[in-house]
């Protein structure tokens, strides 16, 4: 099937109707390899128009001395016995042989007209080569049409007889296919149009040539991918092997220089300059400037391109594939000489050692080094790590340059692969001659902010520390890595109950509040008081002091601290003081590169204040940057989300996700059980959800943890109980919870425990969902609120409080993005769902309009030159206004906008 050739075979086509009326001529098909001149000439044969006899010659490398072959090709079907004898070299192509020839073909067309169809005429026999020159010069008065192809940059398509040819023909060159014509061939090749991204990525890697485009399509194919968008990264980097032998074979026949010029634009990749290629191919001047003429007349350059550079990542293997290992290497390395001696980046340089095996250059580990530098600044770790791995492979150097090297390699897995960092730190701390370098060192490797600590790396952390005896008076360096050490450490042991119980008495014996001077006191205080969080052994409001007194402290950073942070904003979440930690956010979300952790952190404060749909929109946001170290803390940012929202698709596809490295620690292992009996109780499988949600509490119980603002399974049971009609146990339950929670004394747990109460036989009723919604109003939590307000809505069974309450439970709910409990507290309050008929204001329409671009909130609000609580307060203002949850239903409901 052919695509956008249209022009050329109605070229052809009037050409065969010329024959038909006397009229001869002769059309020559040009172009590069791929173009797709050889299906153009099988197509123009196909059905030919009328009474036409087409008569049909290809020639082929092998048969260039087989002389007059092309001749018996086209003629042989004629008479055979008046014809030269093919491949004897004594009959000469003299004139009257040649003019012999043409007479046997006029005899022929004074009967029929005769297309004659010749593919590849550059490596025709010189004899046919002849009179075809002949036979497109003296055609006046025979009945023919004569159509050769040409495939550019092939040596002998510079041969004078080719160029005869084609002074005296018709040129027809067909052009590379659109992007429709892409589209068109991919619907044809796939059986299915092409997502927009998927037809782009084919059209820019295959730039309209029909060969590459089929070969990429027919891998595609064979490996069942269908052309969505999830596939156009595999369409750009696809290398087919048929095509690349293909284009081996075809290099094959180039001259030395041209194929020099490939091995060094191949050994150059994306580096190659011209002058720098020309050195590496030795070249002169008009030799390369010949050499790339032919390249791109092959169409193997990138077109309109200042630096050569393939037009396609096959075609360098097919350059390669020409050469030994051996013969590749040494071109890479004498390139990244060049490169090097050229003062070019050292990225640049190192990307081409990577392809050397061994290059024993001077230079090469500094090169690499500072490529790993670049590579880290512009957020590419895993490239980094590479470089370093290389160096190492490299490396000749005495103990202490190597542990350098291991060092900077750990550095840099630290957020790809945290058990290789792990491994790396651990070889350099055996090379390191220094106790304050070994112990440096060690804290390098990343503490997890939920899971246990790896044994090895706890061993470590103890073996140096002991080693480790900072000078008197504990000040400067020594002392900030003395606490250090001592912070990871504790955290270390957070899942033993014996080890947050000394904790907590170390955070006391530090005094209150305790040193936050350095980076390690504000680690060491934040660790402490964790287990303080962990256990509940400290109130919520003496943890919100210390946790905003080191936010208060620590530096606004591109790059949040791995320990501190994290654990100060699961402090204040959980204390339902999350007003601090709001305000710098505010500020982290202004630097240039986003962090997981700042969206998690996010999230974890729009939970905490009731906003579901921020909360998952930050949640996401977190999964989408996370890098190992970050992968655990987010998923059970998202399982809280999840949860809380009852989203079901969301947490299914985290009981589904994979993708964890390190084994489960506590943390992980209880969200997955909350999640599975969340999953459970919504399919109706109310006892298995209890049965789980009860292990959840003996696994905490075993390992000290008693909060239940972090891990609410006592909550959930509660209800589960409840609903199966197990009132003891949900009494029992109750009563520990509110106990729990008097103690704790954060509002949002203190009023869910009284509601929850309230909701039980003799647990206090009205007067306990009154109290619960009078210390909600001092929480952040408006989500909470508006469950207490539901329930005492209800409760209350009419009259005019009830009816207050329920409404004030609606502008709630609708605000949090709970639309199940919207509809609740509808029914309750006996009112439909307001029309859409309230008007937004200006500036309402202005936020969702950048809504509907897929802005974030802190882009509208940049956007805006506003705050992103302005923002917040226009969108929550919208979906009361429109009756919708989230920004996914204002989206929907944006064509009603518009019509008004």
């Amino acid at each position: 099937m052919l695509y956008e050739r249209e022009s050329e075979l109605a070229r052809i086509g009037t050409a065969v109707r010329q024959a038909q009326a006397g009229r001869s001529s002769a059309l020559l098909v040009t172009g590069p390899l791929g173009i797709g001149r050889s299906s153009l000439l099988e197509e123009a044969g196909t059905s030919p128009p009328g009474n036409l006899r087409v008569l049909r010659a290809n020639a082929a490398p092998m048969e260039q001395d087989f002389a007059f072959g092309i001749v018996h090709q086209l003629l042989g079907p004629l008479v055979a016995d008046d014809l030269p004898t093919p491949g004897d070299h004594d009959v000469p192509a003299s004139e009257a042989v040649l003019h012999g020839l043409r007479s046997i073909l006029a005899d022929a067309c004074a009967t029929t007209p005769v297309l004659l169809l010749v593919d590849d005429l550059q490596w025709v026999d010189l004899p046919s080569l002849r009179w075809l020159v002949y036979l497109a010069r003296r055609a006046d008065g025979m009945r023919a049409a004569l159509v050769c192809t040409l495939r550019d940059g092939d040596p002998r398509a510079q041969h004078p007889l080719v160029d005869d040819f084609a002074d005296a023909a018709d040129i027809l060159r067909p052009a590379p296919l659109s992007l429709d014509g892409t589209r068109a061939l991919i619907r044809h090749q796939l059986g299915e149009p092409a997502e927009d991204s998927y037809a782009h990525a084919c059209h820019d890697t295959c730039a309209g040539n029909p060969l590459f485009l089929q070969s990429v399509l027919r891998d595609q194919a064979l490996n069942g991918h269908r052309p969505t968008a999830e596939q156009a990264h595999q369409a750009r980097i696809l290398r087919p092997t048929p095509l690349r032998d293909r284009l081996a074979s075809c290099l094959h026949t180039q001259p030395g220089p041209v194929r020099d010029l490939a091995a060094a634009l191949a050994a150059f990749g994306d580096h190659g300059e011209p002058d720098l290629v020309r050195r590496h191919a030795r070249l002169d001047t008009i030799s390369y400037q010949r050499a790339l003429r032919a390249l791109h007349r092959l169409g193997l350059l990138a077109p309109h391109d200042d630096t050569p550079r393939f037009m396609h990542r096959v075609v360098c293997d097919a350059v390669d594939s020409a050469l030994t290992i051996a013969e590749r290497e040494r071109s890479r390395d004498a390139a990244a000489e060049l490169l090097h001696q050229a003062g070019r980046p050292a990225d640049h340089v190192a990307d081409l050692l990577m392809g050397v095996t061994d290059s024993h250059r001077p230079w090469a580990i500094g090169v690499l080094r500072a490529a790993a530098e670049a590579a880290l600044r512009r957020g590419a770790p895993d490239a980094a790590a590479r470089y370093l791995r290389r160096a190492l492979l490299e490396s000749t150097a005495g103990d202490g340059e190597r542990a350098r090297l291991l060092i900077d390699l750990a550095k840099a897995e630290r957020g790809i692969d945290p058990a290789a960092c792990e491994r790396h730190i651990s070889q350099a701390v055996r090379l390191l001659s220094s106790a304050t370098d070994r112990a440096a060192a060690t804290l390098l490797i990343p503490p997890s902010v939920l899971g246990g600590a790896t044994s090895s790396a706890v061993d470590l952390l103890r073996n140096v520390s002991e080693d480790f005896e900072p000078t008197e008076p504990c000040q400067g360096c020594p002392c900030e890595i003395a606490l250090r050490l001592e912070a990871r450490l504790w955290h270390a042991g957070h899942e033993n109950p014996a080890e947050l119980t000394g904790a907590v008495e170390r955070l006391r014996s530090l005094g209150t509040p305790p040193p936050l001077d350095t980076g390690g006191a504000r680690e060491l205080a934040a660790v402490l008081n964790n287990a303080g969080v962990l256990s509940s052994a400290l109130p919520a409001p003496d943890v919100a002091a210390l946790a905003g007194q080191i936010l208060e402290r620590e530096p606004v950073t591109s790059a949040p601290a791995r320990t501190a942070l994290p654990l100060v904003a699961v402090a204040l979440y959980a204390a339902d003081a999350v007003e601090g930690i709001n305000t710098r956010l505010s500020g982290e979300q202004h630097t240039d590169r986003p962090h997981a952790g700042v969206h998690a952190e996010n999230a974890l404060i729009q939970l905490a204040c009731g906003r579901l749909t921020q909360a998952r929109e930050q949640a996401d946001r977190a999964a989408g940057l996370a890098d190992a170290d970050w992968r655990e803390p987010t998923t059970v940012v998202r399982a809280a989300v999840a949860m809380e929202s009852g989203d079901i698709e969301l947490i299914e596809r985290l009981l589904e996700d994979p993708g964890r490295r390190r084994p489960a620690g506590l943390a992980m292992t209880v969200v997955r059980r909350l999640l599975r009996a969340a999953l459970d109780a919504r399919r109706g499988r109310g006892a298995d959800a209890l049965k789980a949600l009860l292990v959840c509490g003996r696994q905490l119980e075993s390992a000290g943890w008693r909060n239940s603002a972090l891990f609410p399974w006592r909550p959930r049971a509660i209800v589960l109980h409840h609903r199966l009609g197990e009132t003891r146990p949900a009494l029992a339950l109750a009563e520990e919870e509110l106990a729990w929670a008097r103690e704790w004394a954060a509002p949002a747990a203190l009023g869910r425990a009284l509601r929850l109460n309230a909701l039980l036989p003799g647990g206090g009723g009205v007067a306990a969902l009154r109290e619960s919604a009078e210390i909600l109003r001092t929480s952040a939590n408006a989500l909470e609120l508006s469950r207490t307000l539901l329930q005492l809505g209800r409760t209350l069974e009419g009259g005019k409080e009830s009816r207050a309450v329920l409404r004030e439970a609606v502008a709630l709910t609708t605000a949090c993005g709970a639309p199940w409990l919207t509809e609740r507290a509808r029914a309750a309050l006996g009112t439909a769902a307001p029309s859409q008929e309230a008007p937004l204001t200006q500036g309402e329409r202005k936020v969702v309009s950048l809504v509907s671009r897929g802005l974030t909130n802190q882009e509208i609000a940049d956007e805006l030159g506003v705050s992103t609580r302005a923002v917040e307060k226009h969108l929550t203002s919208c979906y009361r206004k429109l009756g919708v949850s989230g920004r996914r239903e204002l989206l929907g409901a944006r064509s009603a906008l518009g019509s008004r």
